[in-house]
């Protein structure tokens, strides 16, 4: 998964400047804090995650085929498939790319957003029910990113829980986490008509840094790139 997955709906964009990123982080932090929490991918929450994908979603927008590959892949070793999306070290398989190309796979994990009335025990309760995935990659002792992939958090909320601010809770959550692999900052990338996706970056403090044609493996296509500021 090396590029970045959003959500579907609109509002325009009004970038922050940089040195408003902290405070708007925090701000999209304590935003409906009792409302998802972030799990590590398990057997527990499994069921509900395979749920999704046989509805047709899938944790990459840019391969919409990729829900019915990791279907597959569940099917023929669930362990196996689990331990796939948590990979510090960049050891896995290479990832598929748009254009049916593959790369290197980075270090990152994904965390699979988890809606529950007891945010507290989601992480160890499979009470509830899974909303989305939202990935986190990286390159050891490094800000940079090779071309191929599209910054460093990407995240997809499926349909039947989109509008709830669900995205905008998981990205904030994840900031916390980032700096652990030495980051001074992460950048997170969309196509220019999702509104939605932009939102969601602006309200944990991202602020715009350029528009750019992404590479032949991701597509060629024409993105904008943010940036959040990290704070240790």
């Amino acid at each position: 998964m090396n590029a970045a997955e959003k959500p579907s709906q609109s509002a325009p964009i009004n970038s922050p400047q940089p040195g408003q990123a902290a405070q708007a982080s925090k701000s999209a932090k304590s935003a409906h804090a009792s409302r998802i929490a972030l799990v590590w991918p398990a057997r527990s929450h499994l069921a509900s995650y395979v749920a999704a994908l046989e509805r047709g979603w899938s944790p990459n927008n840019l391969r919409p085929e990729a829900g019915r590959e990791e279907l597959v892949q569940i099917q023929a070793d669930p362990d196996a498939f689990l331990a796939s999306l948590v990979d510090i070290e960049g050891r896995g398989a290479p990832v598929k790319q748009p254009n049916g190309s593959f790369v290197q796979r980075l270090p990152g994990y994904r965390r699979w957003m988890w809606a529950t009335s007891d945010v507290e025990g989601a992480a160890g309760d499979a009470a509830g029910e899974f909303c989305g995935s939202i990935g986190f990659r990286w390159q050891k002792g490094s800000n940079a990113l090779p071309p191929y992939c599209l910054g460093h958090i990407g995240y997809a909320v499926v349909p039947w829980h989109q509008r709830r601010g669900y995205a905008t809770q998981a990205l904030a959550q994840l900031l916390r986490e980032a700096p652990k692999q030495g980051l001074t900052f992460v950048e997170i990338t969309t196509e220019p008509d999702n509104k939605p996706s932009q939102r969601v970056i602006l309200a944990n403090g991202g602020f715009l840094v350029e528009e750019f044609i992404s590479s032949a493996e991701s597509g060629g296509l024409k993105e904008l790139r943010f940036r959040i500021d990290l704070v240790p």
